[in-house]
């Protein structure tokens, strides 16, 4: 990673220094560095959001990847705020620029304003939006560091989900898709696990088994992120059947190993 991304890492921590403000997610020489900033946009009027922001090794000469989470905007919304700070980024030069793009979004009033304006229609957008998926991954052999990564990003991202150990490794997640969609960007973009040498890894071989809207007849099943371990396939589709997922295990069930 450069010192430019270093030395910008330092002056948000003084910056965001806050409770909650900043904090300094995931830095290592591979992935780059990874850093969470709680904020308000559009000046005083401003709406909570929560910005993740991934600064690759080739930052700055690349923008840095972005997600955007609040429990004041819908997923929608979110989804525009984050394309807004994508296209800002994209805009500047290169050079260290987050401070500059939280900046920009804590001031962009029309940014809150857009947000504000047809709640309604864009609520209900969003339920349409909702949607329920499976990803096999290949191996966790790094447990601690793979599941709290997992854990970490579904929370920054407002995924629920499910981590199921066993002869078969699945993750369970619903939530809106374009988020689903970062999830698995993440996973096979960011070192999460180590291969059989002991090296650190990106989960390359991770599979869609299945991506489907949320069904109404199982609503949000799932609460939070909850690891699950299981031994035998009638476990699993125990599992499954906990969650009103049956029909969906049947699905992906010629995927699975006994």
């Amino acid at each position: 990673m450069s010192d430019a991304a270093l030395e910008e890492v330092s002056v948000l921590s003084s910056i965001y220094c806050g409770e909650g403000e900043f904090q300094l997610i995931q830095q290592s020489a591979q992935d780059g560095l990874m850093v969470q900033i709680n904020t308000a946009v559009g000046g005083e009027r401003g709406l909570d959001v929560r910005l993740l922001f991934h600064l690759q090794p080739s930052y700055p000469s690349c923008p840095p990847a972005i997600s955007v989470s609040s429990t004041a905007l819908s997923r929608t919304q979110c989804h525009n705020v984050r394309q807004t700070l994508l296209d800002q980024a994209a805009a500047l030069p290169p050079e260290p620029m987050v401070h500059q793009l939280v900046e920009w979004l804590q001031q962009c009033v029309e940014v809150t304003e857009k947000c504000r304006g047809g709640e309604e229609e864009v609520k209900e957008t969003d339920r349409e939006e909702e949607w329920t998926a499976v990803l096999s991954l290949d191996h966790i052999r790094s447990r601690s560091r793979y599941i709290g990564l997992l854990e970490r990003w579904s929370q920054t991202l407002q995924l629920t989900g499910s981590l199921l150990l066993g002869p078969s490794i699945l993750v369970v997640l619903q939530g809106a898709r374009p988020k689903i969609k970062e999830f698995c960007r993440l996973l096979k973009t960011v070192k999460v696990d180590v291969d059989s040498s002991g090296k650190k890894c990106k989960e390359r071989m991770m599979k869609v088994l299945l991506e489907s809207p949320l069904s109404p007849s199982c609503g949000h099943s799932l609460q939070g992120f909850v690891v699950k371990n299981y031994d035998s396939l009638p476990e699993l589709a125990a599992a499954f059947q906990e969650i009103n997922m049956t029909e969906l295990y049947q699905q992906i069930r010629p995927s699975l190993r006994d």
